[in-house]
């Protein structure tokens, strides 16, 4: 499966943007597809993320200002990033976990300004 991630950008604090992640394979049948980011000098944190039976889930501090959603006619999960604060800006990766085999997209980059 490959994963063609979309979206990223420079934006202000306060800003929004959208990520897509569009999928080659049918996302209809999925153990868990999300989006996980990486800033410089810190580890690979799950941002938020869809099960396999529907439900969603989120990291704390994007709580209330992220929503993920999923298109299952375009295969493609998309993360609306609201009121962005300079501690979001990171490379963010479209993850799938399909049939228990992990996939990744190739990451996109947010950088949000103070």
């Amino acid at each position: 499966v490959q994963l063609q991630a979309s979206g990223g950008g420079l934006v202000q604090a306060g800003g929004s943007l959208r990520l897509s992640c569009a999928a080659s394979e049918s996302i209809f049948s999925i153990n868990y597809m999300g989006w996980f980011r990486q800033a410089p000098g810190k580890r690979r944190e799950l941002v938020a993320g869809f099960t396999g039976g529907g439900a969603t889930n989120y990291t704390d501090s994007v709580n209330g200002r992220f929503t993920i959603s999923r298109d299952n006619a375009k295969n493609t999960v998309s993360l609306q990033m609201n009121a962005l604060k300079p501690e979001d800006t990171a490379v963010y990766y479209c993850y799938l976990l399909k049939y228990w085999i992990a996939y990744w997209g190739q990451g996109t980059q947010v950088t949000v300004s103070s």
